[in-house]
């Protein structure tokens, strides 16, 4: 049943599989809970790794993590391989790769805040359009200023930095509020409450690191531990898509590969999804629709077809479709939804087999020759040859130590940034003040001085606007001052008459 070149997924009326030329044009996982989703991203993992294309999959609930080791004997399996024919069924691990955001069940996997940039970070920190404008433009000025934003503390120290110059950026940049400032750095507090700090920094992930393959050929198969993760869905989703976008930028164009060079699974893809503005669907939209010409093919898990866009949905064409339920009007328009989108069987009543089929089986399309998709088929999934259920700690432990990148990641890096750079600026610029007396370059205490990027008052000094409100008094007039001037005024226009009068007499007597 295994043939080269392609991924065995199962049988209908007749073996079903997966072309390797045509799986980097995406692909679909679809099914209510506890219908077989995760078996169908295993089988699929392992017929990606087993043709010698890289994986990278989240392992959301633990179970993916079974790739690592030889599968089990149960009767339940035996019994499917039998049923389906699958002749060279057989039990065997996969290599694998444990990464972990939070280093604990797997290698550290960190980026800068430079490279997520300031969309996805708005997305991450759920910032309006104003606040998101204000970050931008601090991305701008450390970029103009030569500042590299790299971890959290240099993202903190940034803002407070914009806080301080906001008047003067506003003219250069924009606006630039002070309120919105603060609304970021609270946003900030936040996400380090949930963990973010261990995702921002250095050494930075090397995405060639998702590339790798063994001597023999295989795939390396990349698992997410996301089991924690999880309880901040919108950094999951924001990590997911930042690794997507990574991919697209750093990876070359190659066309339509013999097999990709990549395989990358989302699991729980409505995360990604809720609530995104425009701007993102668009950015995830173009990704998906352009990444497929650098050879990786991206697949989306979720349990309802409904959560993934029209615009993206469009885009895949290997579908793997599991039971759904249709008991609310928002369930019967996902089943209507789904059918819609295989190719007719004439044999088969596609919206009423989805909701027909049992744990294991599922409704499937693949592309064929020349991109056309196959006839959909009611079709058992086969069994997987690796375990089902998760390793071990020991397990686990023992193959992130025998990994070909242990000790890359493992050790932090905090090299000179924006924090760094202005923390000296300030150091800097008090110790002149002090070697100055309070006065720099000459100047008197009473003027502004500049230094770096900063524009304070020295030290002593008053500002203008304090010495004008200590000086002056108020200007509303008293009812006596009113009238003297009005009777200065008075006599001051009868004297304007009665003066040239009085010279013309004086004049004329001299006659």
């Amino acid at each position: 049943m295994i043939e080269e070149g392609k991924v065995y997924l199962g049988k209908s009326t007749k073996a079903e599989y997966l072309d390797m030329k045509l799986a980097n044009r995406h692909g679909l996982i679809a099914g209510a809970t506890g219908t077989g989703k995760t078996v169908s991203l295993q089988i699929l993992a392992e017929g990606f790794a087993a043709q010698g294309v890289p994986v990278f999959c989240s392992d959301v609930k633990g179970d993916l993590s079974g790739l690592a080791a030889k599968g089990v004997t149960k009767d339940f399996l035996e019994k499917r391989a039998k049923t389906i024919g699958f002749d060279d069924y057989k039990y065997e691990e996969f290599p694998c790769i444990f990464w972990d955001l939070f280093g604990k069940k797997g290698h550290p996997i960190r980026t800068t805040v430079k490279e997520m940039g300031p969309i996805l970070l708005s997305r991450l920190l759920d910032l309006n359009e104003t606040q998101e404008g204000v970050l931008n433009i601090a991305f701008r000025l450390a970029d103009d200023e030569d500042m590299p934003v790299l971890d959290m503390k240099d993202l903190r120290k940034l803002m407070a930095h914009v806080a301080t110059r906001a008047s003067e950026l506003t003219g250069e940049y924009g606006s630039v509020s002070k309120s919105s400032v603060g609304a970021i750095q609270r946003r900030l507090l936040v996400l380090e409450e949930q963990g973010a700090e261990n995702f921002f920094g250095e050494p930075a992930l090397d995405i060639r690191d998702f590339m790798r393959t063994t001597h023999n050929g295989r795939g390396i198969i990349n698992i997410l531990a996301a089991d924690v993760l999880m309880q901040s869905p919108r950094l999951y989703a924001t990590f997911l898509l930042w690794m997507l976008a990574e991919l697209f930028e750093e990876m070359p164009e190659i066309g339509d590969p013999q097999k990709p060079k990549l395989v990358f699974f989302f699991d729980e893809a409505h995360l990604l999804f809720d609530e995104a503005p425009k701007a993102l669907l668009q950015k995830v939209e173009q990704v998906v629709r352009l990444i497929r010409s650098k050879g990786v093919g991206v697949y989306f898990v979720t349990q309802n077809p409904l959560d993934v866009p029209d615009t993206v949905s469009s885009q895949l064409g290997n579908r793997v479709q599991h039971a759904l339920r249709a008991f609310t009007p928002r369930e019967q328009k996902a089943v209507k939804a789904a059918a819609s989108t295989f190719r007719p069987n004439p044999d088969l009543d596609t919206e009423r087999v989805i909701m027909e089929l049992g744990v294991g089986e599922a409704l499937v399309s693949t592309l064929e020759k020349k991109g056309h998709p196959s006839i959909v088929q009611r079709t058992l999934i086969r069994p997987p040859s690796s375990r089902l259920g998760p390793l071990t700690d020991e397990e686990r432990k023992d193959i992130i130590a025998q990994s070909p990148i242990a000790n890359t990641y493992e050790k932090t890096i905090d090299r000179e940034s924006a924090y760094e750079i202005l923390e000296k600026r300030k150091k800097d610029q008090e110790e002149r003040r002090a070697q100055t007396g309070g006065t720099v370059s000459g100047r008197r205490d009473t003027e502004y001085v500049r230094h770096g990027e900063f524009r304070v008052p020295p030290a002593g000094s008053r500002s203008r606007t304090a010495t004008k409100k200590k000086t002056t008094r108020s200007r509303r007039q008293s009812p006596s001052e009113a009238f003297f001037k009005s009777m200065m005024r008075s006599l001051g226009t009868g004297m304007g008459r009665l003066l040239p009068r009085i010279i013309k007499m004086l004049l004329g007597s001299r006659r």
